[in-house]
């Protein structure tokens, strides 16, 4: 007779990479059943987006065949659970994602909408902020320009704005309230008091992952969000040129600061290099090489991936359907594996505060 006291003595042995402990004492087994041989049971991992699914799940089944049984016969339902940052600003959001970048022009909202967009299709529930207030692309990149988000009472009375939803998305951008064709002539604290309505005032119900927009640099709209919402942390966005390394730089430097403390994710960088459609094997490195690697390095964080300069992506949020969507597009398979990885820092993260 197979015991319940054998199966998770065997699950003992197999140890989240991420998190450094067996999955027993991580309580991450659960709806154990035995009958017989039949033995089934359920894996609740941290994200829906991890990238070590198979791998623990192959080595669960490595485990009961070793340890317990070679006859067993094994059912496992990998689910997730998202853990959560603690807060009692949003607590329906789970996790706020920063994403920002020194300079402008680096593709941070192009990282920021697909991260979005990866996230939501392995089954997270997802919101995204466009808090770019001066420059709003998020509109365009999903195909919205026109939509005018609708506001509603709820039960205590007070109004709130619904957020416009695209490809399983949440969206709000200061976009959808304003003339695209007219300047935003706005000073500091305007500015701050809008993004602010962007999460207080909206209906975003119950969100996993909030990702954030941010515009370059490291201004008003910066230290509002920081300062007033918990930030699980931060993914920062360059391309390789020593010009966009700089002020990226200052851009992670400023989220380590003592009166902002937000841990950094990672980093992405992108235009790393431009293959042509005739050379499929050829890199030619425009922008340097190794720019974001060496960051990552020196911030002691983890480089998240390289997205090469590619028309298609470009195209595809100009044409207001996002690379990833593209499932056979090469380029939606680096930016899932980018998703993938701030899901896992994420996690790490959200332990590591659990911990303290």
């Amino acid at each position: 007779m197979i015991t319940q006291e054998q199966i998770f003595n065997a699950l003992r042995h197999v140890e989240d990479p991420d998190l450094k402990k067996d999955l027993v004492t991580l309580n991450m087994i659960e709806d154990l059943k035995i009958d017989g041989n039949k033995i089934s049971f359920s894996v609740v991992l941290t994200t829906p987006a991890c990238p070590m699914k198979v791998m623990l799940e192959n080595a669960c089944r490595n485990a009961v065949s070793h340890f317990v049984s070679k006859e067993a016969e094994v059912t496992i339902n990998m689910t997730s659970r998202v853990t959560a940052r603690p807060n009692q600003v949003l607590s329906n959001i789970k996790n706020i994602i920063a994403v920002a970048s020194g300079k402008g022009g680096v593709g941070k909202s192009t990282v920021a909408v697909n991260l979005a967009l990866g996230l939501a299709k392995k089954g997270a529930k997802v919101g995204l902020i466009d808090a770019d207030i001066y420059g709003p692309s998020i509109p365009m990149m999903f195909g919205v320009e026109g939509a005018r988000p609708k506001a509603s009472q709820n039960a205590e009375g007070k109004t709130r704005i619904e957020p416009i939803e695209k490809y399983g998305i949440k969206l709000l951008s200061i976009g959808f309230f304003t003339d695209p064709n007219q300047p935003v002539p706005w000073r500091g604290p305007m500015v701050s008091t809008a993004v602010k309505q962007l999460f207080n005032d909206a209906d975003w119900g119950e969100l996993d992952y909030m990702i954030v927009d941010l515009p370059p640099g490291t201004g008003d709209i910066h230290i509002t969000i920081t300062q007033g919402f918990p930030i699980t942390g931060a993914v920062i966005v360059t391309t390789p040129q020593n010009v966009a390394l700089a002020d990226a730089r200052k851009g992670a430097g400023m989220f380590l600061m003592d009166s902002i403390n937000v841990p950094l994710l990672g980093v992405v960088e992108n235009m790393s290099y431009f293959t042509p459609a005739e050379l499929p094997d050829s890199k030619y490195y425009i922008f340097g090489k190794n720019g974001g690697r060496t960051l990552a390095e020196q911030f002691n964080t983890p480089f998240l991936g390289e997205i090469p300069l590619v028309q298609s992506i470009s195209n595809a949020g100009d044409e207001g359907k996002p690379i990833i969507l593209q499932e056979e597009n090469i380029m939606a398979k680096a930016f899932m594996e980018i998703a993938e990885r701030v899901a896992q820092q994420i996690s790490i993260q959200n332990a590591l505060q659990e911990s303290r």
